[in-house]
């Protein structure tokens, strides 16, 4: 039996070899890769997310924590193909017209990826049409918009209303994020579901895929 506790301290290492050990070594004893990925490094991630809610750890720390589950994602990916692990679901993300931060863009996509969803990842400043574009190009079932300035975070209602009016065939829930976005506004524009965090973010998601099966 994997023990979170273990890849939760490998996360929280500024080494990165610290967590390819942790890895390497369940796979080493025949530990298929989803469950060291569900058991091991996102049970990992979620106690750090937890820390994270409670502020007993801080954006750096996390960012840390991060950095290390995409490589132990990295290392695991060969063998999912082996595998055949089928994707939970397709997101695209980014941030919204005239906002280039994307840290808290990039946590989601990390815990996302982790969570077994395939990300596409449109990067910062992205503007309405782009977004819209992606839906015929990408086919996703969520579009995730993030903002962490109050001025751009007024960007998101106009994405909804164009992703919502699009031609396609396809009609993804939209979910936001971002410091100054809350819940009430999220309502207010017409988005689908709203994440206070990563964390929060992907069980938003994983909520809205299982209303589509």
């Amino acid at each position: 039996m994997l023990k979170p506790d273990d890849f939760y301290r490998a996360l929280r290492e500024i080494e990165i070899h610290e967590v390819e050990d942790v890895v390497k070594r369940a796979i080493a004893e025949g530990f298929p890769a989803p469950e060291i990925l569900n058991e091991g490094l996102i049970a990992g991630m979620a106690i750090v997310g937890q820390e994270f809610k409670a502020r007993d750890l801080w954006v750096p720390d996390v960012l840390l924590a991060a950095r290390n589950m995409q490589r132990g994602i990295d290392i695991l990916k060969p063998l999912f193909s082996k595998e055949g692990r089928a994707s939970k679901g397709k997101i695209v993300l980014g941030t919204v017209k005239g906002d280039i931060h994307d840290i808290g863009k990039n946590l989601v996509s990390i815990m996302m990826v982790g969570s077994g969803l395939e990300v596409v990842d449109l990067g910062i400043d992205v503007s309405g049409e782009k977004f819209v574009s992606s839906i015929e190009e990408h086919r996703p079932q969520i579009i995730g918009l993030s903002a962490l300035l109050t001025t751009t975070m007024l960007e998101m209602p106009k994405v909804i209303e164009a992703v919502k009016r699009n031609s396609s065939n396809v009609k993804p829930y939209v979910v936001i994020g971002g410091a100054p976005v809350t819940e009430t506004f999220a309502k207010e524009i017409g988005a689908d579901g709203y994440g206070a965090d990563a964390v929060s973010g992907v069980e938003v998601a994983m909520e809205l895929l299982a209303r589509k099966k």
